[in-house]
């Protein structure tokens, strides 16, 4: 098995937002603000090689949205998911699965291109993966968090007849369910920033790697009141982190940050203000 990071460019959103209840006075020190509030953010994949499987976590804002709409989160940087395919030798075709932490734009943008007039899968050779009970809450979205949920990038998927669904372990309610995707990798679900977020966990080079995808965007929201304004239930997203962070702590987890604008990964120790950031990695490194 080999990982790989997959940039596809950095975006903005309000500083505020991303931080919560918590004081600009003090979240500005981890991610300072522009004059209009707004933090870069990145967008931060991970490709994964495991025998003749190809899997792409998560991929990005994609290009097919108006200049309207990308005018709201200031995208920029040089990294495209196409450039960082091609640094290691591959390209879309290549994927054999679009594995999709859940449906917000940020996260499945480049799943579906614009072909002329029609929207079709990004990655013609590939499986995407999601589960029922996030289908159905992002196919009919409440209105608080329905800007994020996109028909043109959701519904297209479907419609290929290439989705498929990862199964939900455990009871509905029950906190920190998982289930096992390949012999390497398993999922743990988590619903406080959306409905049966999907974490991957991965076993490598006798590690454990987790991609947080939103629940924990950056290593600044690793202190437990660091929660997002964007999450639809703050509690259970706090009791979420309790649970996982004493699971990771416990078992030297490695964490992969989607959306750190500087640090890609980090393991955890304990400390007098709670758990925090140990040390800080680049995944060739780990």
């Amino acid at each position: 098995m080999k990982l790989y990071t997959i940039n596809t460019g950095y975006f903005k959103l309000d500083g505020g937002a991303m931080f919560g209840v918590v004081p600009k006075s003090i979240w500005n020190k981890i991610n300072p603000a522009d004059e209009n509030n707004l933090c870069s953010w990145a967008l931060r994949c991970l490709l994964i090689e495991d025998g003749n499987r190809l899997i792409l976590v998560d991929n990005g804002n994609g290009d097919k949205q108006d200049a309207k709409f990308f005018s709201h989160y200031h995208l920029h940087g040089d990294d495209t998911l196409d450039k960082s395919l091609a640094k290691y030798g591959f390209n879309k075709d290549d994927i054999t699965d679009a594995f999709l932490t859940h449906l917000h734009f940020d996260h499945c943008g480049g799943s579906i291109v614009r072909e002329g007039e029609k929207l079709a899968p990004a990655f013609k050779n590939a499986v995407y993966w999601s589960n029922k009970a996030h289908w159905d809450w992002a196919v009919h979205p409440n209105e608080r968090e329905k800007a994020s949920f996109l028909k043109e990038n959701i519904l297209p998927i479907k419609e290929s007849g290439r989705l498929q669904y990862i199964d939900v372990a455990g009871e509905e309610d029950s906190q920190l369910s998982r289930t096992s995707f390949t012999q390497h990798f398993s999922v743990l679900f988590v619903s406080g920033h959306t409905e049966k977020m999907m974490l991957p966990l991965i076993r490598y080079q006798d590690k454990t790697i987790v991609y947080m995808a939103d629940l924990l965007p950056s290593h600044g929201h690793i202190p437990l009141p660091y929660v997002m304004a964007y999450d639809m239930f703050p509690l259970t997203t706090l009791n979420e982190k309790r649970s996982f962070l004493e699971e990771a702590v416990e078992n030297d987890y490695y964490l992969f940050f989607e959306h750190d604008p500087v640090y890609e990964c980090c393991n955890l120790q304990r400390t007098e203000r709670g758990i925090r950031p140990k040390e800080f990695f680049k995944l060739e490194e780990i």
